[in-house]
């Protein structure tokens, strides 16, 4: 469609967060991509100068390539509405609650989705050694900082003796945390591209354990696409992406996470992301090639959805 291709657009990259070099890679790859395109684009390193910076360079239209805090969370959101400026992908509540797991987690239940069962520590409230106190769940459990992306700062605690060291790394990333049961099974994950679900990829970690390394370090990981499971599964995981996209009111593109079981393969849900990474070798790229969608297309779609969700 092009609806922008008269119009400067800037990708907004980089930002402040832990994520900031993943966000560096994901708009790169958008802003070549915007270029051969034929857009007139600019690549926005964003500092606390952002709003200066997105002045100076006078775009018409925002790209947002910023994972974590502060990109991912809505604030950068809120501060293009109050600029007037259109942008791509969710608003500023879709964005918010996104991020915030426990959140999320807690929305996710009264939507009747399956998660894994979960305890909440939030260090506002109690001290480590009171929530040891009151711990029940029986080990492993998965340890996560409850706004925070790229698994940074999460653990796989196989004992209670561990537990105690797994919740202050998490403390380093958020005052709130999330101690989930872990489930035995595959990870895959759905990305849903303007609401319909694209095919589902299985995620294999030669560790184990799909953490930042296996993430972004080339040969630590195996992609399946689509991933090995039941036709019945693989239908369930569709339809659970599409609700929650709508749910919470997401626009653009967004990447749902889950453990199917071995047992009984059941889809747990874990999180959502909604600017998932971008980089031509990403998982929503991927997906987007299995129904022949190029990475070029890819992003001038999701550029294409770029709007205001505030209306006055």
């Amino acid at each position: 469609m092009a609806k922008f291709m008269n119009k400067k657009i800037g990708v907004l990259m980089g930002g402040l967060s832990k994520e900031r070099d993943i966000s560096l890679k994901t708009g790169k790859g958008i802003f070549e991509a915007l270029q051969r395109k034929g857009y007139n684009v600019a690549a926005i390193d964003c500092g606390r100068n952002i709003v200066d910076q997105i002045r100076n360079e006078k775009i018409d239209v925002a790209f947002i390539a910023l994972h974590g805090s502060y990109g991912e969370d809505g604030c950068v959101q809120g501060l293009l509405e109050w600029l007037q400026i259109p942008y791509t992908g969710s608003g500023v509540l879709a964005s918010s609650l996104a991020m915030d797991k426990v959140v999320l987690n807690s929305l996710s239940r009264d939507l009747g989705l399956l998660i894994p069962q979960e305890t909440i520590f939030d260090a506002r409230f109690e001290t480590v050694d009171a929530f040891l106190s009151r711990f029940k769940m029986p080990c492993p459990v998965v340890v996560k900082p409850s706004r925070e992306g790229s698994t940074i700062n999460v653990t796989i605690v196989s004992k209670k003796d561990d537990l105690k060291k797994a919740l202050n790394l998490a403390l380093k990333s958020d005052f709130k945390v999330l101690v989930e049961e872990f489930i035995q099974g595959k990870e895959v994950t759905v990305s849903v591209l303007n609401g319909k679900a694209l095919p589902s990829i299985e995620i294999a970690p030669k560790s184990g354990f799909y953490d930042y390394q296996s993430k972004y370090t080339k040969g630590m990981t195996d992609y399946i696409l689509p991933a090995r499971v039941s036709e019945t599964c693989q239908k369930e995981l569709a339809k659970t992406s599409e609700k929650i996209f709508r749910a919470i009111d997401c626009s653009g593109v967004i990447r749902a996470d889950f453990m199917v079981s071995h047992a009984e393969e059941k889809p747990y849900f874990l999180e959502v992301n909604t600017i998932p990474g971008m980089t031509e070798t990403s998982l929503v790229p991927k997906a987007a090639a299995h129904v022949g969608i190029s990475y070029d297309d890819l992003c001038e779609q999701l550029l294409d959805g770029a709007g205001l969700k505030v209306t006055m």
